[in-house]
């Protein structure tokens, strides 16, 4: 029985029974989780983590900074790199540079993340000398006490390599592709035509009228990785040992850790309303068209 583990691992049936009694195992699923809900919104507790029998918001909390980090940067790597190289491969269709970025976009969208993520510590972390860290967040002796906040920066820089570099080799392959076809799309509109006919630069063209329209499906997307920010890194994680909220999640979910799952899917819920609703509201900046009432 896995739920009794910080319970002395007792074997006899009837203290296995109390155990069921005292976590309510022993009711029907629809009352557990009836109980959850009504402790959660008249209390706001989603319970104690049968495993460290720590409350689940903490030990939630002390592991979501980390999640944040890794994230957080993805997020800025890829966007920030993806669009702008989406719009060149479709500006300058059938170039090299649409060649070569194609065959990446290809390369890294077949190929799993833990498999790139083990690929680079073949390939880059093991030949560092261990300059560049395979697992891990921080170095123990890196404390503020006996470092300045460049050097603790630094530190954790290190350790953020590999694991980022494998969300943003990934994230890029399906943004990039996206937004190369999403442009191709809108530079074959007659509006686009009519603004190269009227005169103007080729900069105002694509920048001014053609990224804009461009961007909607790329922001649909956005709002899709910042609602799975919780779970979508988890392979990565576990991988280089990145003390964050998706590997808690998996191991929760393998050691049938329920209230522990249940917290994870609730926020991972909360988290995906917000993005759909930012999303929505982004919307209406890029483009002036669409107006909510």
């Amino acid at each position: 029985q896995i739920f009794l583990r910080g319970e002395n691992n007792a074997r006899d049936p009837a203290q296995i029974q109390k155990i069921r009694e005292k976590w309510g195992l022993d009711k029907p699923f629809i009352v557990q989780y009836g109980t959850w809900l009504k402790r959660l919104i008249i209390h706001g507790d989603l319970g104690n983590s049968f495993t460290s029998q720590q409350p689940v918001v903490k030990s939630w909390m002390a592991r979501l900074p980390a999640t944040l980090k890794l994230n957080v940067a993805q997020l800025i790597l890829v966007f920030t790199l993806s669009i702008p190289l989406g719009i060149i491969c479709a500006v300058r269709q059938y170039s090299w540079v649409d060649y070569l970025s194609q065959t990446f976009s290809f390369l890294g969208f077949s190929m799993p993340t833990f498999w790139i993520g083990l690929m680079l510590i073949l390939f880059i972390a093991l030949p560092s000398g261990g300059a560049i860290p395979t697992n891990g967040y921080q170095s123990y002796d890196v404390t503020p006490e006996t470092h300045t906040w460049l050097g603790i920066f630094l530190d954790r820089a290190r350790y953020m390599i590999l694991p980022l570099a494998t969300l943003t080799i990934s994230g890029m392959a399906v943004i990039t592709r996206y937004m190369r076809n999403s442009m191709l799309e809108v530079l074959k509109e007659d509006y686009i035509r009519s603004a190269r006919a009227k005169g103007l630069s080729e900069r105002v063209v694509v920048y001014k009228h053609a990224m804009r329209n461009a961007l909607l499906p790329i922001i649909t997307i956005m709002g899709a990785f910042i609602g799975t920010m919780f779970d979508g890194a988890a392979i990565t994680e576990i991988i280089f040992s990145w003390p964050g909220v998706g590997q808690y999640g998996l191991g929760a979910v393998t050691s049938q850790d329920h209230p522990v799952v249940m917290a994870l899917l609730l926020f991972g819920f909360l988290l995906g309303t917000l993005a759909s609703f930012g999303t929505d509201i982004v919307y209406t900046l890029v483009d002036p068209r669409i107006r909510y009432s």
